[in-house]
């Protein structure tokens, strides 16, 4: 391809705003030339650059909006110290056909376990097949809930809530609730329902929820939407802080 036509196909993508295909495009004609492509394979080649670049665009740009507290994918979880977790269970929830479906996901266990990064996990696969994701937890929910509601504002805040394909609801039940919160809760599970995905963390059993959201009724009320179309996952195994904990600790004990 000679020098001109190189030229041309820059000015012609710099005038599309293809700014990646601009600068690369000598570098694809190399790629080409070297793999003897017909013109359909390097046009299909030139498209297939430039849209792995604006999806790896759009991965980041939505990680920053998510709030997610890490970017740890899956494949990072320690299934070893977990030997009591199906790590197949995970990997077919990480084929997404749950998000797809708008059902849900619980992780149910003690502190440390991995329930968070587990969620997590799943919600930056759920990110990069195009899904949008908000992280929150439960009480900053709460928070932000009762001061839009206290200036008028309650239906517009909820759409932070509703509107992603897939809400992560970290720490339910670390803090009880009055009425009212539990009530603003309620509000965020039913509009949700059936309409998108939430992962869900927590650290009490459904049976004692009714403590946590100061209301057998309205616990069973959100009960019933949450768990209609929801995968559970328990952990019952360590905890990974404490295992990071004790490991400092004898090794200071072993330096000692």
């Amino acid at each position: 391809m000679s020098q001109l036509v190189t030229n041309r196909i820059k000015a012609h993508a710099t005038r599309l705003g293809l700014s990646h295909l601009a600068a690369s495009v000598d570098q694809l004609i190399a790629r080409a030339n070297a793999d003897k492509m017909g013109y359909l394979d390097f046009l299909d080649l030139l498209l297939e650059e430039e849209h792995g670049v604006r999806d790896g665009r759009r991965f980041r740009a939505a990680l920053r909006l998510s709030k997610l507290p890490h970017h740890k994918g899956i494949e990072e979880f320690d299934f070893s110290f977990q030997p009591d977790l199906d790590p197949r269970k995970i990997k077919d929830l990480a084929a997404l056909s749950f998000v797809e479906a708008k059902a849900n996901a619980a992780f149910l266990g003690p502190p440390g376990v991995g329930k968070t990064m587990l969620a997590v996990g799943l919600a930056v696969a759920a990110c990069k097949a195009g899904f949008s994701i908000y992280f929150t937890t439960l009480d900053d929910m709460v928070r932000q809930l009762k001061d839009a509601d206290a200036i008028g504002r309650l239906a517009a805040k909820l759409k932070t809530y509703t509107r992603p394909n897939v809400l992560v609801l970290d720490e339910v039940g670390y803090l009880p609730l009055e009425r009212d919160e539990a009530n603003l809760v309620f509000q965020v599970i039913s509009k949700r329902y059936e309409t998108g995905t939430i992962l869900l963390t927590s650290n009490k059993a459904f049976s004692e929820w009714g403590s946590v959201f100061g209301d057998d009724v309205l616990a069973t009320a959100i009960l019933d939407r949450l768990l209609h179309h929801c995968e559970v996952v328990s952990i019952n195994g360590p905890s990974y802080r404490l295992k990071n904990r004790l490991t400092t600790i004898k090794g200071g004990s072993e330096v000692a």
